[in-house]
Formats: C-alpha cells, structure tokens, sequence
C-alpha cells in the first residue's frame, strides 16, 4: 500500500488506531472508550473525531457513535500491523519486555513506511531459523561479558 500526500498526522494515527482496535474487540468505539484508551479528555476525543470525519477517516454521528471508512480502515489495519511489526522486531533483538511497549510507542511514528519494510524483513530472516536468534543472543552475551570485565 503507498501512501499519499494527505496522511494523517502521528496524534490522528494514535486515534485511527486505538478506534480500529476498539471496533475489533468490541465491534464499536464510543468517544468515553477512546478517551479511556488514549488518556485523554472526551473533549478532545469529540474534537479529533470530528476531523477525523471531515478528513474521510470515519463517519462521526453524535451521540450514535462512530464508523471507519475504507480509508480508516485500511490505514488503521496498517497502523496495527506497524505496531505489532515493531513489537515483534523488539523482541528479535532482545529488548527488555517491559520495555517494549514503550519504546514502540516512541518510535512508531519516527519511522518511515520503507523502513517498517525493511524491519519486516529483518524480523522475516530471524524468524525464518530459530538458530539465528539463537546466534544473537549469543553474540549480545558475549557483548555483555565484555562490558562487565
């Protein structure tokens, strides 16, 4: 999937992807969920929301709830997906998991969609044979072991 001109910002992306996860779990997203989710005032929620729609994200009706469009769909799926990927690669290389979350959180937005390419392949490779996994660790011991002497 290529991505034009009109991509939402990173604060949109957050709320694009915490109403795709809703609608997955729930089947709905009312604007008291998001606002629980992200942290954030319902104010805010409504604000964003409204932008959203006019952006053609999603179909905003007050006080009936919300809807994505194809378009939120499609680019609330592959905020998912970065954000697993990210996960996902974290956990390859062997960062902390209580660590994890955070970190892909700073990052997500950082990254260009080549380079979440990219990792996917990174993540693909290591995956493909365990004993490459295997290999780094090794190779972060050995690191570790040095620092210490």
């Amino acid at each position: 999937m290529k991505w034009g001109d009109d991509m939402p910002t990173p604060t949109m992306e957050d709320y694009i992807e915490e109403i795709y996860l809703l609608i997955d779990l729930k089947g709905y997203a009312r604007v008291s969920d998001i606002a629980e989710e992200l942290d954030v005032h319902p104010s805010s929620v409504t604000k964003m929301v409204q932008k959203l729609d006019k952006d053609d994200y999603l179909i905003y009706e007050k006080y009936r709830g919300l809807v994505l469009t194809d378009k939120g769909k499609k680019i609330g799926e592959r905020l998912v997906f970065r954000h697993e990927l990210l996960e996902r690669f974290l956990e390859v290389i062997g960062v902390d998991p209580d660590k994890i979350y955070d970190d892909v959180e700073g990052i997500e937005h950082h990254l260009s969609w080549n380079s979440i390419d990219r990792i996917g392949d990174l993540v693909a490779y290591f995956k493909e044979k365990e004993q490459r996994v295997d290999d780094l660790r090794n190779v972060q011991k050995k690191n570790e072991q040095i620092k210490h002497t």
